[in-house]
């Protein structure tokens, strides 16, 4: 089956750590790992810098700079929505979705920083360094139902509460 599309979720810095009691994903094991209140607390004293938590000028900056960057490269956004604490984005684009998330996040960063007056603090090692986590999820989308359900859900699932058994590992 042919790419359709790319469902792109990253969470910024500090704000879903490894232990997470809402579930965590680890680089190294498969699936949704089970909370784990000792790792997420080493996690947490190895942090840099504080969590990273967007205000909406902030999300409104992300979403701009995602959109211009998928009309500069000529890739097809499906939907967008940046959040205080994560970032979803549904993209058709002419490279891998690794490649696809690391441009997103990297004009991102840049962008957040230069608005917040900290491009030249970050050079001189001041100021915020880590707007987003590494890594993120990346979901290969090759059916038009699991696309419009994408979009659907990045469009408008984002305020609706799920119940703790549709968030449980």
């Amino acid at each position: 089956m042919p790419i359709l599309a790319y469902h792109i979720i990253w969470t910024t810095y500090g704000t879903w750590l490894p232990g997470d009691e809402r579930g965590w994903i680890s680089s190294n094991r498969s699936g949704i790992q089970a909370p784990d209140p000792e790792r997420e607390h080493a996690a947490s004293a190895l942090m840099a810098e504080d969590a990273a938590i967007l205000s909406p000028s902030q999300r409104v900056i992300v979403e701009t700079i995602i959109a211009g960057h998928c009309r500069i490269r000529n890739w097809t956004l499906h939907a967008l929505q940046a959040r205080t604490n994560h970032v979803h984005v549904v993209v058709t684009a002419d490279c891998n979705p690794d490649e696809v998330m690391k441009q997103f996040k990297a004009w991102c960063s840049r962008r957040l920083s230069d608005a917040a007056g900290l491009a030249e603090a970050v050079a001189k090692r001041a100021g915020r360094r880590h707007w987003f986590t590494e890594g993120g999820d990346k979901e290969i989308i090759e059916d038009e139902t699991y696309l419009e359900n994408a979009i659907r859900y990045v469009n408008e699932g984002q305020d609706k509460p799920r119940s703790r058994s549709a968030r449980s590992p």
